[in-house]
């Protein structure tokens, strides 16, 4: 992580396009969020679209817009997201679920910086940063065909790989720390404390759902539970039914929690 922030601090000042890779739940979007809000480009759009949750024609529409009629459904005319953030940042989450079809016209957009809504003859300029994220790794999918080479070469100007949570342990008590005192002021309760054998157990799970689902387990701990302080049994029941301890207690302590390093960026994101 600490290698992470370095090249975050190096590639905040510029408008390049940034590839983040990484597991589901690593925080890929919050990433993108630091990048885009402590930015030149801070007080511009930052538009974000899952390229997996929509259609193949869906997507072309949320993408570039369309005009009136242009299709069933479409009663009036829609500016696309690209046109929306010009001037800002777009944020592709998962683009290897990009269909080819629209990888192809990603490609077109990101060369001649122009897009024409569906059913327009109209071009329309756009200035965007690209931000795009994928849980897999790119370069595979490129060898097995999945994703267009000439689209990853245009989008991994400038890389980033999140480790997953199961290889960054030494973070678990911050984060479940911070997840616990965010929920309580969110729903306004006494803030929660570990006993040290429930930090021990937090470290030694694996964490299959990443920082995501520590966080949900803790905004549980929080809600349900609501003690002052968190034993181990009342975590146990929870993690024993998505994922396995990799020690016992006594074998592996609680790592302590590091000090962040201080590039200055981090708090600003929202």
């Amino acid at each position: 992580m600490r290698r992470v922030f370095e090249l975050l601090s190096k590639v905040i000042g510029t408008s390049t396009s940034v590839l983040i890779q990484g597991e589901t739940g690593t925080g890929k979007e919050l990433l993108a969020k630091v990048i885009h809000y402590n930015s030149d480009l801070k007080d511009k759009p930052f538009i974000a679209e899952n390229c997996g949750a929509l259609s193949e024609n869906l997507l072309e529409s949320e993408l570039f817009g369309h005009v009136k009629g242009a299709f069933t459904g479409a009663v009036s005319d829609k500016k696309g997201l690209f046109e929306l953030a010009d001037g800002g940042t777009v944020f592709l989450d998962e683009i290897i679920d990009m269909p080819h079809a629209m990888q192809t016209k990603l490609l077109r957009v990101l060369q001649e910086g122009q897009v024409r809504p569906v059913g327009s003859s109209e071009i329309i300029d756009v200035d965007f940063r690209l931000i795009a994220s994928s849980n897999r790794d790119l370069y595979q999918e490129v060898k097995k065909g999945r994703f267009r080479d000439d689209l990853y070469y245009r989008i991994q100007v400038f890389p980033i790989i999140l480790p997953p949570l199961r290889e960054r342990k030494e973070d678990i008590p911050a984060l479940a720390t911070n997840f616990l005192e965010k929920c309580a002021r969110k729903f306004k309760t006494p803030v929660s404390r570990f006993t040290p054998t429930t930090l021990d157990m937090l470290a030694r799970f694996n964490w299959p759902g990443n920082i995501r689902e520590l966080e949900n387990v803790m905004t549980r701990a929080c809600v349900l539970i609501g003690m002052t302080q968190l034993t181990a049994d009342d975590l146990r029941p929870w993690l024993a039914t998505s994922g396995e301890t990799s020690a016992t207690a006594e074998d592996q302590p609680a790592p302590a929690a590091p000090q962040a390093p201080s590039h200055g960026i981090l708090p600003s994101a929202r």
